[in-house]
């Protein structure tokens, strides 16, 4: 029976565009497809996946490990690595660390010993010595929304300092003098850098950083709720909670509506991160909206190009203010 070897020797190309072919995927010159579909035609060649693994040496699957896959931020993301892999002739083994740095490397290990050809990370907040190695080692491992210190690990990633600054002048605009913010955890990259960008911004539009309206909660929702319920139980609680993420958000606006407080007439509310259905909350929340969906297809195109052996610059792509009526807005509504 005629081999993979043998398909790629009548076709004159190589085994790796074959292998490309039989996995449809689109990186092929239609040329080259037609040469490989008639060897295969002559030669009655018939694939076998893992065969053809052992030969090439490739599974043509990608490792995609994420944060908290109930996070809707995270379920869009890994849509998009999904979709953006099968267009390139890739298949997606996906995995939920929950924020867990043991169940991260659970993942990691399970993946490398299915032979994946590549590795997407959002990685947890703890340098393991798994990771260490992985980035050592200089295979096809790219970071996916946030990173990790000391490691040469290129990374695709959303930064939202501009949006959050447009964010609080806009709260100052509007009035608002004491703006609250539940930041996510500060061991994360991305709870440190939107916690950054609050203080830069509250200190650049003259406004006070108080120490009792800033509390890291964990990006889930429990922790915005009771941070939350801390904040409107001061003695002169904020006109502005601002939640780092859209779960807290969604604690948040639980534990107002609990009190049977009026958004935005007894508290405004405003989002780190976008979803769908804030839109269709009565009064639409405003919110700084990440690109997920290129933030995914972005971090495959690294990821295979690392893959190949070339070299890959970090992807850093902005967030961008959707301003609604939550924090005392008038108008139209923005998607």
């Amino acid at each position: 029976m005629a081999g993979i070897k043998e398909v790629a020797a009548r076709a004159g190309v190589s085994v790796a565009t074959v292998s490309r072919v039989l996995n449809d995927s689109p990186r092929v010159s239609e040329q080259a497809r037609a040469k490989v579909s008639a060897a295969v035609e002559a030669l009655r060649y018939r694939p076998n996946a893992v065969a053809r693994s052992l030969r090439t040496e490739a599974t043509h699957t990608l490792g995609l490990i994420v944060g908290d896959i109930v996070n809707p931020f995270f379920a869009v993301l890994a849509r998009a690595v999904e979709d953006e892999a099968r267009r390139a002739g890739y298949t997606v083994v996906i995995g939920n660390a929950d924020e867990r740095p043991e169940r991260q490397d659970h993942y990691v290990r399970t993946l490398l010993e299915q032979r994946v050809d590549g590795l997407l990370i959002c990685p947890t907040a703890e340098v393991t010595p798994l990771i260490r190695d992985c980035a050592a080692a200089g295979g096809p491992l790219v970071f996916l929304d946030r990173t990790l210190p000391g490691l040469d690990v290129p990374s695709v990633r959303v930064d939202g300092t501009a949006a959050i600054g447009e964010l609080i002048r806009h709260l100052h605009g509007l009035g608002h003098r004491r703006i609250a913010f539940i930041s996510g955890p500060e061991p994360l990259s991305t709870g440190r850098e939107r916690t950054r960008a609050y203080a830069d911004a509250m200190r650049a539009t003259g406004l006070r950083i108080r120490e009792e309206y800033l509390e890291a909660g964990d990006f889930q929702a429990e922790s915005g709720r009771a941070i939350a319920g801390r904040f409107l139980d001061l003695p002169e609680p904020p006109e502005v909670i601002f939640a780092g993420d859209n779960l807290m958000t969604l604690g948040a606006l639980d534990e107002i509506r609990a009190r049977g407080l009026r958004i935005p007439d007894d508290v405004a509310l405003a989002s780190f991160d976008d979803v769908g259905w804030f839109v269709h909350v009565d009064p639409p929340i405003t919110a700084i909206a990440q690109p997920a969906e290129e933030l995914g297809r972005r971090a495959v195109r690294a990821l295979l190009e690392r893959a190949e052996g070339r070299p890959v610059e970090p992807v850093v792509l902005p967030a961008r203010l959707v301003k609604r009526r939550s924090c005392g807005e008038t108008g139209r509504t923005q998607r």
